[in-house]
């Protein structure tokens, strides 16, 4: 019997059904909890290793990468290379793409490219991999064969905790002469070649690195020569559901109000069952999570009954122009001769006296004149206290009572420029089995912040666009659409300011009016059924100033 190693690397499904690899550091993290005795190994926060990946979470007896902000879910697997391939040597491919940084290729093409480059060929032809490109090694550059668009490319050193042999698994390779067969750990035989994951006499268990008594016979490359890829993912699979099953706790999900110690969008990804005598856990295969409906084609795809374009686009801020903020303000008030004794519930200073904003832009006022009655609510201010107030917002002409949220004018947001499609496609949603459904997808690049926003002239990511949201084609779901509509006009779908579940800065958020991004079930919350989901929608455009009545005036 023999001894063999692989470096283990974990990847995740991008949309193009491409495996894309985690950083070496992350799947250190995956692998560490893969043998944690830690309750709570069951899950990965992978912002802990890398902070741009503080949105996601991996499941580890789902097998599914979780972006909390967006609800999106991708399929992750546990895969084994040979330590003499790319992976296994530390390097990594990557591309420049248009925002200027560097991309990694998939472990496929990066295999391919590290093989090509160790060979000394002057080029490689990516064709046979599914890919129109030519890589030229000496110029370090990929070309697109069709367009003849060159972008950069670099082979990176990975100098992480988990670079070239940090990270390695220990086969013991034995001849089955009696053909196919099931190995150790219930992994089928390959051929007439078996392989028993099995960890050696005498070896110790360092970090995610097995060592077996021999170095040389560990690190001993041919005995992986004659395995297909294909038969090493097959044996990955298979082993990571036997450390999960004997060794990993699952999710401690409790249920859907927070209390359970996982993050709640989780719940509903792994099942429990635990006898009340106290017996050992016993898994239930997870459910079946859909977030996007089966493939569509074009000729499905139809318009919404009684709208016209299927996309609209927003520019710049849509400012108010020809009124100075004073005339503004003025315009949503009535004077008060006898202002009441309680403070203003802006700078918090007596009504009766001069208002604690001492800011410039507005001229001497009597006081009979320095507080005003907003005409619908009733509520009472400082002059002044209003015109600071509307010089920090977006100046659209519009004012917000701060006590009741009353808006007076058209309310506008500042989300950045973008693009809103929507269609019907031939699809029932859970809980409206009698109609199709209408598809929604925003789109927003990132780009600089303008005069409205947070940091002017400061960056902005957008984070998990295109966003792909779901309604019922019922007469009910095309009036949400049709406000909808008019929000996105108005800007005030989204915003730019901070993640309140990332806490990144400087990033495109929700703007307080819900979607449900799943499509085939509503296990993370975001999806059908859910009855009072159009309601709370209606009420949550309406706080934003968007009524039915606007819907009838845009038909």
């Amino acid at each position: 019997m023999l001894l063999a190693s692989v470096v283990v690397v974990w990847e995740w499904l991008n949309e193009h059904g491409r495996w894309r690899p985690y950083s070496p550091a992350v799947s250190h993290q995956i692998e560490a909890a893969i043998r944690s005795s830690d309750p709570r190994g069951g899950s990965v926060v992978l912002g802990q290793v890398d902070s741009r990946l503080s949105p996601y979470i991996i499941d580890l007896q789902s097998m599914h990468q979780f972006r909390q902000d967006t609800g999106t879910i991708r399929p992750v697997r546990r895969s084994f290379y040979d330590p003499a391939s790319a992976p296994g040597q530390g390097w990594q491919w990557e591309w420049e793409n248009d925002a200027g940084t560097w991309t990694a290729y998939d472990m496929e093409v990066a295999i391919a490219i590290e093989n090509a480059h160790n060979r000394q060929q002057p080029c490689l032809d990516l064709t046979p991999l599914g890919f129109c490109y030519l890589i030229d090694y000496q110029t370090m550059t990929q070309v697109n064969r069709q367009s003849q668009t060159f972008r950069r490319l670099q082979r990176r050193a990975l100098l992480g905790p988990c670079s070239c042999q940090q990270c390695m698994l220990v086969f013991s390779v034995k001849t089955n002469t009696a053909g196919a067969g099931v190995g150790g750990a219930g992994i089928p035989t390959l051929g007439r070649r078996s392989l028993t994951i099995q960890r050696p006499k005498n070896s110790v268990l360092v970090s995610s690195k097995l060592l077996s008594p021999s170095k040389s016979a560990t690190l001993g490359r041919g005995h992986l020569a004659g395995l297909s890829r294909p038969a090493l993912q097959r044996i990955a699979m298979a082993q990571s559901r036997a450390l999960i099953a004997s060794g990993v706790p699952t999710v401690p999900v409790k249920n859907l109000n927070g209390s359970s110690p996982v993050h709640p969008a989780l719940a509903g990804i792994t099942g429990i069952l635990m006898s009340a005598a106290a017996l050992p856990v016993c898994l239930t295969r997870p459910p079946k999570l859909v977030l996007h409906p089966p493939p569509v084609s074009k000729s499905d795809v139809k318009p919404v009954p009684g709208f016209g374009h299927c996309c609209k686009k927003t520019t710049k801020k849509q400012a108010c122009k020809g009124k100075t903020p004073e005339e503004v303000v003025k315009k949503y008030l009535q004077k008060v001769k006898s202002p009441p004794e309680e403070d203003c519930t802006i700078c918090m200073e007596p009504l009766g006296g001069p208002s604690g904003y001492k800011g410039p832009g507005v001229g001497p006022m009597s006081r009979a004149e320095s507080v005003g009655r907003l005409a619908q609510c009733g509520h009472q201010y400082h002059f002044q206290c209003l015109v600071a107030m509307y010089n920090n917002g977006n100046k659209d002409g519009s004012l917000q009572c701060p006590t009741c949220k009353t808006i007076y004018g058209v309310k506008t947001g500042n989300q950045p420029a973008g693009k809103m499609e929507y269609h019907v496609i031939p699809h029932s949603l859970p809980g409206h089995p009698d109609c199709k459904t209408i598809r929604i997808i925003y789109n927003i690049p990132p780009g600089l912040q303008g005069p409205e926003h947070p940091n002017p002239g400061k960056p902005f990511t957008a984070r998990g666009f295109p966003r792909h949201c779901y309604l019922p084609d019922s007469e009910k779901g095309r009036k949400v659409l049709r406000l909808l509509l008019i929000a996105w006009d108005r800007r005030l779908i989204f915003s730019v300011g901070t993640s309140s579940t990332t806490g990144e800065s400087d990033t495109v958020i929700w703007n307080e009016v819900h979607h449900k991004t799943e499509f085939g079930s509503n296990l993370t919350g975001h999806g059908f059924p859910d009855p009072g989901h159009l309601d709370n929608v209606l009420e949550e455009l309406r706080a934003q100033g968007i009524t039915e009545e606007d819907g009838l005036m845009e038909k």
